[in-house]
């Protein structure tokens, strides 16, 4: 008896709908994929999502780990239809997203999408501000894995408040997506993000340059200097904001222009480098269809990959900066390191490491994973010859 009272006055409660929340667990490691922008902008089309699908799957980078497809902005008609709904451009993609989607898991790869929190997005076309639960059912009946979610025409709109939104949107659609918060640090989403996406921007955007400034973009290495150089720990040496970043909840540099045409192969092999030291989302953004068989042996180096995706999560840090070289290190799993000797001058140089006196990193081996072999022990120094701009990577195992 007291059974079936307890049943009937269970049935007779609602059940209350869950907290809203970002879906956990999934991306324990940095995202890696590929997005349209930096090569293609607004030339994009559902041919050419399939044709790099097809490539990714031939050359090894899905099989690497590069497992999300994105489609950055553009690809929405200019105005909402008659419901209020988006609607992909029919002349970009005939099939629709939903096909497009299909497309795309059945080849073992995830979608992503781009959406913004403004009226309108970067590029002028329909924005999610006031449609957020609208437009995140949308995304979830096309099968949609990842938002990248842009920051433009806002106007004087909280960016907690409109991630946040759009983050409890997502999550009452139901369907499991990486939230991809790029509002280009202006409000230091490294301090409030965490609950709210998985990754999040530092910084505007990236292009292919060692260090230009073209309007609102960067290159990759005045990116990398901010990610240390925004926030400085009060006791001396540390890892900037990289104290924010762990398993699930990632600083994001922006995406690559390994392979792109304003980076020698020197840069875009330091690029990659670096940006594994940072534990950043390793996002392609170079033509995958056409790129040399030398810059797609830097993006699938799985010993390289190893050091971006280490379980441990912990963002690397810069040790020591000079005019012409730099030490960056980060802490691995097993108690191992990984280290980065990086030529900023001009020229070639022959430039090392004093390993003896880091003494924090123990006694270990070195194995350099740019020239695949064995270099030695830290009981001595390490000394490499690099071009200008390049880098050596080490992994350190401790000796026992």
């Amino acid at each position: 008896m007291k059974r079936l009272l307890s049943l009937l006055l269970a049935a007779a409660i609602p059940t209350l709908p869950a907290l809203a929340q970002k879906f956990e667990g999934l991306v324990p490691t940095p995202p890696m994929g590929f997005n349209t922008w930096n090569t293609f902008a607004t030339n994009i089309s559902e041919v050419l999502i399939m044709e790099t699908a097809d490539t990714m799957v031939k050359n090894g980078m899905r099989d690497a780990g590069y497992n999300y497809i994105v489609l950055d902005d553009c690809w929405a008609l200019r105005t909402r239809d008659a419901n209020g709904s988006l609607v992909p451009d029919p002349a970009k993609f005939p099939s629709g997203m939903k096909a497009l989607g299909d497309y795309l898991h059945a080849r073992g790869f995830k979608f992503g999408i781009y959406g913004c929190a403004g009226s309108k997005t970067c590029g002028g076309y329909p924005g999610s501000q006031g449609h957020e639960y609208q437009d995140a059912r949308l995304f979830a009946s096309w099968g949609i894995d990842y938002l990248k979610y842009d920051w433009c025409f806002t106007e004087t709109r909280n960016a907690k408040e409109a991630y946040t939104t759009m983050r409890d949107a997502l999550f009452a659609a139901g369907r499991p997506v990486v939230f991809s918060i790029c509002e280009w640090g202006n409000s230091k989403p490294w301090e409030w993000a965490k609950d709210v996406g998985h990754l999040w921007r530092t910084t505007g955007d990236i292009t292919d340059s060692y260090n230009a400034v073209q309007r609102w973009e960067r290159g990759w290495k005045l990116i990398l200097d901010l990610q240390y150089s925004q926030v400085q720990p009060a006791d001396g040496p540390g890892n900037g904001i990289g104290q924010y970043a762990g398993p699930g909840h990632w600083n994001d540099p922006d995406m690559l222009e390994v392979g792109n045409e304003g980076l020698t192969f020197a840069e875009s092999r330091a690029h990659f480098s670096m940006w594994c030291m940072l534990a950043a989302p390793l996002m392609a953004g170079n033509d995958v269809r056409h790129m040399s068989p030398e810059i797609l042996a830097v993006m699938t180096n799985k010993e390289v990959v190893a050091i971006d995706q280490d379980p441990l999560g912990k963002q690397g840090w810069r040790f020591r900066a000079e005019p012409s070289r730099e030490i960056w290190v980060r802490e691995l799993a097993n108690g191992e390191w990984a280290v980065a000797l990086l030529n900023t001058g001009d020229t070639a140089a022959e430039l090392s490491i004093d390993f003896p006196h880091m003494g924090f990193l123990g006694n270990c081996a070195i194995r350099d994973l740019w020239d695949k072999k064995a270099a030695g022990t830290t009981e001595k120094a390490f000394t490499k010859r690099l071009e200008s701009h390049d880098v050596a990577l080490l992994r350190l195992k401790p000796i026992k």
